[in-house]
């Protein structure tokens, strides 16, 4: 564990906080948004906005694919499960995620087959040893997971294996980040940039960021000193005037990402013309779809699914926490209606979502303080 401990040495972060607090412009407020769930989790978890002065707030985006995606994808998605014959497979943080008729954990407990894999392959697997049933993996994810859906559909095709089908959820990071810069509400001053999506595509799509909205965009790994440390290297960007994308995660990220995940996509999948998001509406070409060549293994195509556009619940206000409009205890609803134990959206239920960090991390503890 040495090498972890190092990103988590106290002197080296009270070294980087002091950096951060003389780097930081005392007339001037900071909102840097961290677009990953997982930095987002890191940061509460390890108290980084506490070694921050007040003036320089992180905003939390929307880099939970279990978050961003709308609840009629969810049913949709169950639709599924109730056709006679059909095993749903889903990874572990789907499981809990409610629809408009509860969750895949609650559908299991009415009857449904829902089984949770912690890989598409074992939902091939179960495909080759279920010959007799359909089996459907629920496939979400950014540009993270959609590598393994697509390496084991390719493997499906290669098999032959005509009983097995994909939901595909997966969305692509960079429209979305270009939907906040967009959003009329949002002022942002520069990006933590994502560290597992961009283990795959690299660093070169984010290049956009810089140029057409002049925001400095730094990829970042997870320990508390990368965290502080890609702060410090936004600051001085903001300092010097410039807008660039930098790695601070050069140890996991190549500049160019990882090209034979990539030529696995390629073949794969293919761009949806629109996809709904949570929190952001419908953006174009925001996610991928099964290529013609894979239509044989699309669920959307093997099966008819409702498609209907459902709306969160009214006093929910999980879209405005997801743009980084509200931190999660301005919701209405956070720990009272919405909690881990009975969650209203997907914010609260997923290992991303950054409600479940907020109460873990900062509403328990405080509750726990008083």
């Amino acid at each position: 564990m040495k090498f972890v401990d190092e990103f988590r040495d106290p002197r080296l972060i009270r070294a980087a906080a002091e950096e951060i607090r003389r780097l930081a412009d005392p007339d001037r407020h900071y909102r840097i948004m961290e677009v990953c769930g997982g930095h987002t989790h890191s940061i509460y978890r390890h108290g980084i906005q506490n070694l921050l002065p007040p003036n320089i707030e992180f905003i939390h985006g929307p880099g939970c694919p279990v978050c961003v995606l709308p609840m009629g994808r969810v049913d949709d998605g169950l639709s599924l499960a109730e056709r006679p014959g059909v095993i749903l497979t889903a990874f572990g943080d789907m499981m809990r995620v409610p629809g408009t008729r509860g969750s895949p954990l609650e559908y299991q407990a009415r009857g449904a087959d829902i089984r949770m894999v912690y890989s598409p392959l074992d939902a091939l697997k179960l495909a080759q040893e279920n010959p007799d049933r359909q089996v459907v993996f629920f496939a979400i994810g950014f540009e993270t997971t959609a590598p393994s859906t697509a390496v084991t559909l390719m493997r499906a095709k290669a098999l032959g294996v005509k009983n097995f089908s994909v939901f595909c959820n997966h969305v692509l990071i960079v429209p979305a980040i270009r939907a906040i810069l967009d959003s009329p509400d949002m002022r942002l001053d520069g990006f933590i940039g994502p560290g597992h999506v961009s283990t795959v595509i690299g660093c070169r799509p984010y290049q956009f960021v810089a140029r057409d909205y002049g925001k400095p965009i730094v990829i970042s790994g997870f320990e508390p000193l990368d965290i502080l440390q890609s702060t410090i290297m936004i600051l001085r960007q903001l300092r010097e005037g410039r807008a660039e994308v930098e790695n601070q995660y050069s140890r996991v990220v190549p500049w160019n990402g990882n090209p034979a995940a990539l030529r696995a996509m390629a073949e794969v999948f293919e761009l949806r013309p629109y996809f709904e998001w949570r929190g952001l509406g419908f953006i174009s070409q925001s996610a991928l779809k099964l290529s013609a060549a894979y239509a044989e293994w699309d669920a959307e195509v093997r099966f008819e699914l409702p498609g209907v556009r459902v709306t969160d619940p009214k006093a929910a206000q999980c879209g405005e926490v997801l743009k980084g409009v509200l931190r999660p205890d301005q919701c209405k609803l956070f720990a009272r209606d919405c909690t881990p134990e009975h969650p209203v959206g997907a914010l609260m239920v997923s290992s991303e979502g950054a409600c479940a960090a907020y109460y873990h991390y900062v509403h328990r503890v405080g509750a726990v303080g008083r």
